[in-house]
């Protein structure tokens, strides 16, 4: 499987202030190095919020993704990596021969759930997919496109990360290991990975 972002979230949706605040550093001045600053801030930002998300498998702001399989998990329900889905917005089957059928949406349906997703047939199967083909399902996943939507825990997880990244900004070969404040906060959310692959039924 490939995931790809399509999109990224607008900079005007970090919470770039409130990291500010939570590090008490002084603003209202500004100029180059406020500048410098408030960009070095907002990466801070992007890498704790990859983080949170890779550990929990929840996106927090909304956007866009992309994913290819060479062939469906399974034909019976196809589960999405990613949680809150809003939308599957295109499904495609490539036959590897140059040939791309865009799958009518009355031929499938999208069953949200917290924890993972599932793209349902409307039938009794997925379509097929080609021995040398690939299916590509583009959907739009996230809690909201504002900071002020993403839950309480998982926002201040960030602000947490966030200031321990800018903490530790002058070391090198920075610890992979989460404080224990973040796992905490994270805890309820993680993805629980039972059988996600073929032979699964958790859909049914």
């Amino acid at each position: 499987m490939m995931l790809i972002e399509e999109t990224a979230p607008a900079a005007e949706a970090l919470p770039v202030a409130a990291l500010r605040a939570h590090l008490r550093l002084a603003q209202g001045f500004d100029g180059p190095d406020d500048a410098a600053e408030t960009a070095a801030l907002a990466g801070f930002l992007r890498a704790a919020i990859a983080t949170i998300e890779g550990r929990t498998g929840k996106v927090l702001l909304t956007r866009r993704f992309r994913m290819q399989l060479d062939d469906w998990r399974d034909r019976l329900g196809q589960a999405l990596p990613l949680a809150p889905v809003h939308s599957v917005d295109r499904i495609e089957i490539d036959d590897g021969a140059g040939t791309v059928t865009v799958l009518p949406p009355e031929t499938w349906r999208m069953v949200p759930d917290a924890q993972r997703p599932v793209i349902l047939p409307a039938g009794v199967v997925l379509p097929h997919v080609p021995r040398r083909g690939m299916v590509t399902v583009t959907f739009t996943a996230g809690f909201g496109a504002s900071w002020d939507q993403v839950p309480a825990d998982l926002a201040q997880a960030v602000l947490l990360l966030a200031a321990r990244y800018y903490d530790d900004r002058s070391q090198d070969g920075r610890g992979h290991a989460l404080p224990f404040g973040v796992s905490a906060l994270i805890e309820r959310w993680r993805a629980v990975r039972t059988l996600a692959g073929r032979g699964s039924r958790e859909w049914r």
